[in-house]
C-alpha cells in the first residue's frame, strides 16, 4: 500500500514540471552537515527529524523538512536504496529551484546547498534513532515490519522523542502496542508528491497525548503543510471516503448499468473531478486498491457492503492488469 489516493488524484493534474526524471536530474555534489544540533532550540520544539525508509515518500518527507530548516537523517537498509533516495530529493530540488529562481542560478544553487546542509544519511538504523526529537517511519506498508521496527527504536530512542507513522491504511494502535511510548505515538500520513501536496493527516491513537499532538501540529506547520486531524479509524479521512467511492463505480459497470468510459465522463463534467474513478484506480494500481479493501475487510470496523469483493476487480489483478504501471488495467495505456 502507498500514500497515493488524493495524491495520485492531485498529482495527474500537475505539469511536466512536478514529474521526477532521473535521467535529467542534475546531481549535485551533497553537503552532508554532520554537526547537527542534539538541544532543541525553541520551548523545546523539535529541531531534529530521523525518516526511516528514503523512497518517494520518506525522500519527499525529507526534502520538505530539510528545507524548512530542520535538521534531518535519511535512514535505509542498504546504501543503494539511499542513493536512489537522493536522487529524488536532487532532481526535486532542482526542479523547484529553476521554478522558484528562474534565471537566478546563484540562488538556485543556494537553494539546493542550503537544503542538502540540512540532510545526512544512515544506513545503521540504530545509529540513526540517536539523539532525534522526531522518528517518522515511511518504510513497506506491512504492519509487522512497522512493528518490528518500532520495537528496536523504542529501546534505544531518547524517552522523549516522538514516534509517527506514514501509513495510509494500518491502524496506528495496532503498530504501536508494541512499544513502551504510546502516549509519544500517533500517524502523520503525507501525501504523494510530498513537495508539492500541502494536506497532512495527523491520526491520534487513544493513548496520544496532547503534548504530542500539538508538536505534531507545530511541525507540519514549520514544513508550511496543512494539517487535518482524524482518529484511528480505517484508512483515515481521505482514503476512507475515496476508496468506497471508487469501488462503488466498479460495482456500477459492472452491473453494466454505465460505461467506464460514461463514468468517467460523468464524475469530470458532472462533478468538476479532474479524474474519473477508473482513470484514478488505474493510476493508483489495482492490486493497491485490491489489497487496501481486502484489509479492510479482514478488520471487519468498515460496513461489509463497502468492501464487498468485486469479481471485475479481482480478475484484472489475477491477469496482471494493475494499471498504468502494468500498461493494462481498466484501460489500456
Amino acid at each position: 500500500m502507498a500514500q497515493f489516493i488524493l495524491s495520485s488524484f492531485r498529482g495527474h493534474l500537475t505539469n511536466n514540471a512536478t514529474k521526477i526524471s532521473f535521467k535529467t536530474s542534475l546531481l549535485r555534489p551533497l553537503l552532508l552537515n554532520n554537526n547537527f544540533s542534539t538541544t532543541p532550540t525553541n520551548n523545546n520544539s523539535i529541531q531534529n527529524i530521523t525518516v526511516y525508509g528514503s523512497g518517494l515518500m520518506g525522500a519527499g518527507i525529507v526534502q520538505v523538512a530539510a528545507q524548512n530548516g530542520f535538521k534531518v537523517t535519511m535512514v535505509d537498509i542498504e546504501q543503494a536504496f539511499i542513493e536512489k533516495g537522493k536522487k529524488i530529493i536532487d532532481a526535486s530540488l532542482s526542479r523547484i529551484a529553476k521554478k522558484q529562481f528562474k534565471d537566478d542560478e546563484n540562488s538556485q544553487k543556494s537553494f539546493i546547498e542550503t537544503t542538502w546542509s540540512n540532510i545526512k544519511t544512515e544506513t545503521n538504523s540504530e545509529k540513526g534513532a540517536e539523539n532525534t526529537d522526531l522518528i517518522i517511519e515511511a518504510i513497506v506498508e506491512n504492519l509487522e515490519t512497522k512493528q518490528n521496527l518500532f520495537k528496536k527504536l523504542d529501546k534505544i530512542s531518547k524517552p522523549n522523542t516522538i514516534f509517527a507513522s506514514n501509513t495510509s491504511s494500518l491502524p496506528i494502535s495496532e503498530i504501536s502496542k508494541i512499544t513502551e511510548r504510546q502516549d509519544k505515538f500517533a500517524g502523520l500520513h503525507f501525501f504523494n508528491p510530498v513537495p508539492q501536496m500541502k494536506l497532512v493527516e495527523i491520526i491520534k491513537n487513544d493513548q496520544t497525548s496532547e503534548d504530542t499532538y500539538q508538536k505534531l501540529v507545530d511541525v507540519t506547520k514549520r514544513m508550511k503543510k496543512t494539517p487535518v486531524t482524524c482518529k484511528d479509524t480505517p484508512g483515515f479521512i481521505v482514503n476512507r471516503l475515496l476508496v468506497p467511492y471508487l469501488m462503488e463505480a466498479v460495482r456500477l459497470a459492472e452491473r453494466g448499468e454505465a460505461t467506464t468510459e460514461d463514468i468517467d465522463t460523468a464524475m469530470k463534467l458532472g462533478a468538476g473531478m479532474p479524474m474519473g474513478p477508473f482513470e484514478l484506480s488505474d493510476f493508483v494500481g489495482l492490486d493497491t486498491l485490491k489489497s487496501i479493501v481486502d484489509g479492510w475487510r479482514k478488520d471487519g470496523k468498515i460496513d461489509a457492503g463497502l468492501v464487498a469483493p468485486i469479481k471485475k476487480l479481482d480478475d484484472l489483478v489475477k491477469e496482471g492488469k494493475l494499471g498504468r504501471k502494468s500498461g493494462a488495467g481498466f484501460y489500456t495505456y
